[in-house]
């Protein structure tokens, strides 16, 4: 039994190999100095439309879902959107454990969780 070997006289004239790393291609990509086409601002408003109600409830109906229905992945995730989104500002503590420190984290910590939820103490 004798095997030939192809060779590359022997491949069809049609065939072309193809390159087998990326690069820079002529035209690629985004032109310089073109706009964001869709805004942020625009998006938000045209899902408000569509949902009939502020986006902001709908991700809340959306959380309150998740959780209902057990996808703790989902929650998770509305968990990291909703903590990187809302608490922006990062406050620096300092670590020591005197109860002067400790006093003020969970004031500090108190007043935090009250903006993000709106509850005050005088409620």
């Amino acid at each position: 039994m004798t095997t030939e070997k192809k060779t590359k006289k022997s491949m069809p004239a049609t065939r072309k190999k193809a390159p087998s790393r990326g690069g820079a291609r002529t035209g690629a990509g985004r032109p310089k100095g073109s706009t964001t086409k869709i805004k942020i601002e625009d998006l938000m408003a045209s899902i408000e439309v569509q949902a009939g109600v502020p986006y902001g409830d709908l991700l809340a109906r959306n959380y309150v879902e998740a959780i209902n229905r057990c996808d703790w992945n989902g929650v998770r995730d509305y968990d990291k959107a909703f903590m990187n989104k809302m608490i922006a500002e990062k406050v620096e503590v300092d670590v020591s454990h005197s109860e002067d420190v400790v006093a003020a984290k969970q004031a500090a910590f108190a007043q935090a969780i009250a903006q993000i939820t709106g509850i005050s103490k005088e409620q």
